[in-house]
């Protein structure tokens, strides 16, 4: 490891805040093992009880028809394509009874930017979903948020007001890609910028709406440009405190007009760690299983990490792609353990439910 690497480390592990050339020089170093030693160390300081996190949940798509069409999504169809599709209202509640059936917390709808789909919409599947069932809807990302502002001819503020008196309770942190207008420009260019992404969080935040925040690495994006997304996500929670947590995925290239390839595991845990050492105001790190599978998330467990994410009873996008990996409840608690943490069943505001 070469002193600089180290010295970087070193001050990480002690507290200091890293900038956009310390995390870029992290993300070029080939010290894999520093790199998730120091994230370890920082994970252990912020969580000294050694507990690993998880949440019973389900992703709901609600309609996979988008104008956006993006060009490292697998998953969007067009409005007349013969695979497009809206899910009615009665699917929709199945899913749901089935995932409180299996003792689920978590409630994720997300879908497409549909043209025929305006606030109303939204607003009354949310009051219908609360009149019905009790569980904490952690939905709608900001792409899609903008799109009813956009449909309704509202403010945004006035539109994430009335979603939550409607029953939104939290927003997931999808659509963020990376937050660097050249990359979604290339990748996404039909696709809210990144400044429109941060006023949709931060806004939230302000109305008292947590939400996690994410990025998609491994495409196009330079190592400068990762880093400088993790900036601007720690930017924004200095000012607000509204990120709950950061999951990194790395980009899956099957069946995508962009194609190329997928990120390797080593780039993987490399992202993760340094996301830990340089979001030192974000209080959890999710791995990824869905694109990674059960056992490399494990690993990440070792490089920074301190929550395995949702059991995602159900799983769409990421499987367009041609990915499919499946984990079942008790498969998270038996990684959790042989990695040698005490796993937990969580609520999405990080509240513990159950100890394991």
């Amino acid at each position: 490891m070469s002193g600089g690497i180290a010295g970087i480390l070193t001050r990480a592990v002690q507290g200091e805040r890293l900038s956009v050339e310390d995390g870029t020089a992290l993300l070029a170093s080939s010290d894999l093992l520093a790199l998730g030693r120091a994230a370890g160390l920082v994970r252990q300081r912020m969580h000294p009880q050694g507990m690993v996190t998880f949440v019973i949940d389900r992703n709901i798509n609600y309609t996979n028809v988008c104008r956006c069409r993006c060009r490292f999504c697998a998953f969007y169809r067009d409005e007349k394509d013969p695979e497009a599709y809206v899910l009615d209202r009665a699917e929709i509640f199945r899913k749901i009874e089935e995932t409180l059936a299996a003792g689920g917390t978590q409630l994720l709808i997300q879908g497409g930017l549909h043209p025929g789909l305006g606030l109303d919409y939204y607003l009354e599947l949310l009051r219908l979903i609360k009149e019905r069932f009790a569980i904490h809807i952690h939905s709608f990302s900001p792409p899609e948020i903008v799109h009813m502002a956009r449909s309704s001819g509202l403010p945004l503020r006035e539109v994430l007001a009335e979603l939550r008196s409607a029953g939104l309770d939290s927003l997931p942190g999808g659509g963020a890609e990376i937050l660097v207008d050249r990359v979604r420009r290339q990748i996404s260019p039909a696709k809210i910028t990144w400044q429109e992404w941060m006023e949709v969080m931060e806004t939230a935040h302000e109305l008292g709406l947590k939400t996690t925040a994410t990025m998609v690495f491994g495409h196009i994006e330079t190592l400068a440009e990762r880093a400088l997304h993790l900036v601007r996500l720690r930017e924004l929670q200095d000012r607000t405190g509204g990120f709950t947590a950061f999951i990194p995925w790395s980009f899956q290239p099957a069946n995508t007009e962009l194609g190329g390839s997928a990120a390797t595991g080593v780039d993987y845990l490399k992202t993760l760690a340094v996301a830990r050492l340089m979001l030192d105001n974000v209080p959890h790190i999710q791995v990824s299983w869905v694109t990674q599978g059960a056992k490399l998330a494990q690993v990440a467990l070792s490089f920074g990490a301190d929550d395995f994410g949702g059991t995602m009873l159900e799983e769409n996008v990421v499987r367009a792609a041609g990915v499919t990996n499946r984990i079942t409840t008790d498969e998270i608690v038996h990684c959790i353990k042989d990695a040698g943490f005490t796993p937990a069943r969580r609520n999405t505001l990080y509240e513990t439910l159950e100890v394991y």
